[in-house]
């Protein structure tokens, strides 16, 4: 099932299963207590993050090649960095390049994201899968000058502004995709695509970051964890590629779909 959220022109907010590219049935009930159909069209008025996340758990250096790219060591371990739920944007909605905290460096980074479904603590690899909802697109947006020169040492304050973690168009319910390490997956930015490759790539793959983070530690449902980007990001081109005003960024992923986001300033 293709699960989207969304607005109706009433402005209530729905569930809803896609069944075409501009068509959508509307459900009743939320995909961590359960979804029935209606037979009802989905009055969708706003398409919106398909989901609303516990927490955003986010992976880097995951990609074989994107290591490469920055000259980085292969980790021995996941490494682990989050976003707050406000960074949260919808499809269609705008990335905003930090004004207040002015970034000069924002970058963009397709991943694909996890979605967990139930909670679970101590997860073997084995049967890790069985703990997933499903899966959607991201983009990881990333201030690098913030990541890297201005944030203390780590990467959180560089993650962390409003609108960094647009996700979307769908939920991709784990059935239809047995194997979420062998997808194709892109940016393209203005029409050009800048990342393409696959997520056979990962590092660790999809069972061993959710055995690793589950780890003693309990992962709620509706936990969105941000698997990693392929190489291409634009720190690494030469000249380095920004994102800036006008810009349209969109994050593709074989079986789920394509997430598009404009770029704008932060409002002053």
């Amino acid at each position: 099932m293709k699960i989207i959220r969304y607005r109706d022109s009433q402005g209530i907010i729905h569930y809803g299963s896609r069944t075409g590219e501009a068509s959508a049935e509307r459900l009743a009930g939320d995909p961590f207590g359960g979804l029935t159909e209606t037979g009802e069209a989905a009055d969708v008025a706003k398409l919106l993050a398909p989901i609303v996340p516990a927490a955003i758990l986010c992976i880097g250096l995951n990609y074989k090649h994107h290591a490469a790219e920055t000259k980085a060591a292969i980790p021995e371990r996941p490494i682990l960095f989050v976003k707050g739920i406000n960074a949260v944007q919808n499809p269609g909605d705008p990335i905003e390049i930090p004004t207040h905290f002015a970034s000069e460096e924002v970058d963009y980074e397709c991943e694909l994201a996890v979605v967990i479904g139930r909670s679970c603590k101590n997860v073997s690899r084995e049967n890790a899968l069985d703990h997933v909802l499903g899966y959607t697109c991201a983009n990881d947006v990333s201030a690098r000058d913030w990541q890297i020169k201005k944030g203390g040492g780590q990467w959180c304050r560089g993650k962390f502004f409003d609108t960094f973690a647009p996700l979307g168009p769908v939920l991709v319910t784990r059935e239809e995709i047995p194997d979420p390490n062998t997808l194709a997956i892109k940016t393209v930015l203005n029409g050009e695509t800048v990342q393409d490759w696959n997520t056979n790539d990962m590092v660790f793959d999809v069972p061993a970051l959710i055995e690793f983070l589950s780890g003693s530690t309990t992962l709620l449902p509706g936990t969105v964890i941000l698997t990693g980007t392929p190489h291409g990001v634009g720190m690494a081109a030469k000249p380095p590629r920004w994102l800036k005003p006008g810009d349209t960024v969109t994050i593709e992923i074989e079986r789920i779909g394509r997430l598009t986001n404009p770029v704008v300033l932060e409002p002053r």
